[in-house]
């Protein structure tokens, strides 16, 4: 992702018929978000008296976030550049059999990387949700719905990320490794899910009893 671009230019190449960025980079951007959010709570919830018992936690955790920040970050570009690599792949020649042999070849290790940085995304938001349910949990409880707009940011970005590891194992070749790797990550975003909807749920019946 190209931090320099303006939120318009991003929004207006997202808009356009450039095929990127998509929606892969769109979760991982979700997960930027979702850091953003939760250190936003941990901001607001260090330098409260009401807070001091959690003040070192708190600042842990944006610590943590912030490195999260920064692999979203990176992810999203990564997702970006995997597409291109598969475009580019599908634009070699292909007069001779020795030529559709390695473009072939060339599209399959290229959709292959494309399913490895969503799935990335996916380990990354399960990696994220301790720290959003501590921030939830014992951050300043004036922000909790932004802890909670948090959560849904990252189960998004799973989702989507999911969505992607779908379509690209779909066009790999070696279907027994199609099939394990989207297993495992079915897995996990299974986990972040099942988590994330558990953790909403709770954090609105918290702001309902307040």
């Amino acid at each position: 992702m190209d931090l320099s671009k303006t939120l318009g230019n991003y929004i207006e190449e997202l808009s356009s018929s450039s095929p990127t960025p998509g929606g892969g980079n769109v979760a991982a951007l979700c997960g930027v978000l979702a850091t953003s959010l939760g250190s936003m709570v941990c901001a607001l919830t260090i330098g409260k008296k009401k807070y001091t018992d959690v003040e070192e936690e708190m600042k842990s955790i944006q610590g943590a976030l912030k490195n999260l920040q920064d692999d979203f970050l990176s992810l999203a570009k990564k997702d970006n550049e995997a597409f291109d690599k598969v475009m580019e792949a599908f634009k070699l020649p292909k007069e001779t059999e020795e030529q559709k042999n390695a473009r072939r070849n060339e599209i399959d290790n290229a959709t292959l990387n494309a399913a490895i940085v969503p799935a990335e995304v996916i380990a990354k938001c399960k990696q994220i949700l301790p720290y959003l349910a501590s921030v939830a949990e014992k951050g300043n409880q004036n922000s909790i719905s932004d802890a909670g707009v948090a959560l849904s940011l990252i189960s998004t970005a799973a989702q989507g990320a999911f969505l992607n590891v779908v379509i690209n194992c779909s066009g790999l070749l070696n279907r027994v490794t199609a099939e394990e790797f989207l297993k495992r990550s079915e897995i996990t975003y299974s986990e972040v899910k099942r988590e994330c909807d558990n953790l909403i749920v709770s954090t609105i019946n918290k702001m309902k009893a307040s």
